[in-house]
């Protein structure tokens, strides 16, 4: 089919569930960050499956073709999974700047980074029994969690990120075999930190995608539109993807009023296109939606389109959330229609 419509990963969380003014009013976690729950520990897990539930409705409801667990159960797209390998200092914390500059807490790493157990295996497992879609789960990349920490242990930032790299191809395997359909790897950070991607980053991703079984994506981004308000016009790590050994990579067009002419550069690779502008709470009319996917449609071929929002809707209003998802896929519905 063509334009297959997906979120990039997270939905916005219940108001129930999470204290979702603390959560705006903070950058991502890195570290653990329980206090944002609502929800007693003894009850979290149930709560969290309920709202999980609720996620995957939404999106069927909304017309998505393939389904995430709208990452319900994280405090941030990073943390849940950096915080549960061993080799991690997770209580004297230590402290590097956001891409804003702003100081934030993170983990110290003072041993060996090594993943002893599956960390998002149950998550991926609850999501394909609770829909009969086609599924994603998402996992933050080992060049982006190498720099979303203080290296007490290795020579190298670059040996930090292939042991990242080691952790996070094991998970892949293990939810792959468990029926993912696709699995995504987020690496934000190459987009702040371009000179060390080129450097190292994309070796270290490399290493992680080596072998995958299944559909891999990555998604490369200016950060969420809810806290990064100054966004440039555009990338300055993508063209160097196109010798990522990833399948499909994940964009944002719309809030920046990207120049999709920087598509050609990814012939071969499927765009996971971003068409939500997550800046503005204004739902978008599914015309305007079908506008932004013919934009780049002269630089990428149209069975190699999936269509998704520019980001995580993790910030966004329930409502505007389900509205925005809605007229992405009628929007999409248009440009097939018109193909066909």
């Amino acid at each position: 089919m063509l334009f297959p419509t997906s979120l990039v990963g997270s939905y916005a969380q219940p108001d129930w569930l999470i204290d979702r003014e603390k959560l705006k009013g903070q950058f991502p976690p890195r570290t653990r960050a329980r206090e944002l729950w609502r929800i007693p520990e003894p009850l979290l897990k149930q709560a969290q499956d309920d709202a999980t539930r609720l996620a995957i409705l939404d999106q069927e409801r909304a017309g998505l073709d393939i389904i995430t667990d709208g990452e319900i159960r994280r405090e941030s797209y990073s943390n849940r999974f950096a915080t549960a390998l061993d080799g991690l200092d997770l209580d004297r914390y230590g402290e590097i700047l956001t891409r804003s500059g702003v100081p934030v807490p993170v983990p110290r790493i003072v041993g060996p980074i090594r993943r002893t157990r599956p960390v998002e295996l149950e998550d991926l497992r609850f999501l394909r029994a609770h829909t009969s879609r086609k599924v994603k789960i998402t996992l933050p990349g080992p060049f982006t969690m190498s720099q979303q920490v203080v290296n007490d242990h290795y020579p190298s930032t670059a040996e930090t990120a292939m042991a990242y790299a080691a952790a996070v191809r094991e998970e892949i395997a293990d939810l792959f075999a468990a029926g993912a359909d696709v699995v995504q790897l987020d690496e934000p950070w190459m987009q702040a930190k371009p000179g060390l991607a080129a450097e190292y980053g994309l070796a270290a991703l490399n290493a992680a995608l080596e072998g995958a079984a299944g559909t891999t994506a990555v998604h490369i981004c200016f950060g969420y539109a809810a806290l990064t308000r100054n966004r440039p016009e555009g990338y300055s790590f993508l063209p160097q993807l196109a010798d990522c050994l990833c399948d499909q990579i994940s964009i944002e067009t719309a809030q920046s009023n990207l120049d999709t002419g920087v598509l050609e550069s990814l012939r071969g690779k499927t765009i996971i296109l971003g068409v939500l502008d997550l800046s503005d709470m204004t739902v978008e009319t599914p015309e305007i939606i079908a506008h932004r996917i013919r934009r780049a449609l002269p630089h990428v071929d149209a069975d190699k389109v999936v269509v998704a929002p520019d980001c995580g809707l993790k910030y966004l209003p329930h409502d505007v959330a389900f509205g925005k998802m809605k007229a992405m896929a009628d929007g999409a519905a248009i440009v097939r229609t018109e193909l066909a």
